[in-house]
């Protein structure tokens, strides 16, 4: 995972305001501002991903970067309370029972073999037949899978065979990210 680029109390006040933008897409209110820190207004992408009871209850992102860093907060924290087609839509009694994790993310690079893929230390994004996957630098360790399993379920997230990221043209990128949440707090 990439390292630390916001201190700790930056984290908690990112944290606060992903929290605070969910809150009040919720209840109709106009949309809090991001934080005043500098990182916020460059171009960069990340997820949000939203637990209940330690269970995924939503996860939205980008891979890349398109806007600066603060408008992809806001986009993605609204998308994986409400958007996250895996799930209903959060309802504002469930937000007190929900925990926030939040993955900055790194460029992606193309790798040139499977074997450059470090498993709990990189994302993988998988590009195949028109499809593709991601899994974030923390659902390996997670799932506790090793590299060939976690290909294998990247394989199968993209709608291909479990084979697929062994294919010739297979495409494979990695990238690091900033990965915390509340309940580091």
């Amino acid at each position: 995972m990439a390292k630390s680029s916001f201190t700790r109390e930056e984290r908690g006040q990112l944290l606060r305001f992903v929290r605070e933008v969910i809150e009040s897409d919720l209840v109709g209110a106009e949309l809090p501002s991001p934080p005043p820190l500098p990182r916020l207004a460059e171009p960069g992408a990340c997820f949000v991903t939203l637990k209940e009871g330690g269970d995924l209850r939503g996860c939205i992102g980008n891979i890349e970067a398109f806007e600066p860093l603060g408008e992809n907060l806001i986009r993605n924290a609204i998308n994986a309370s409400q958007s996250d087609p895996r799930f209903p839509p959060l309802d504002l009694e469930e937000l007190p029972g929900t925990t926030i994790e939040l993955s900055i993310l790194t460029p992606a690079t193309a790798i040139a073999s499977p074997e450059e893929f470090r498993v709990g230390e990189d994302g993988i994004i998988l590009r195949a037949a028109g499809r593709g996957a991601v899994f974030l630098p923390q659902v390996a360790p997670e799932q506790h899978w090793d590299r060939e399993t976690t290909l294998r379920y990247l394989s199968r997230k993209a709608g291909l065979p479990e084979n697929a990221w062994q294919w010739p043209q297979a495409e494979l990128f990695t990238f690091q990210a900033e990965v915390f949440g509340e309940e580091e707090d």
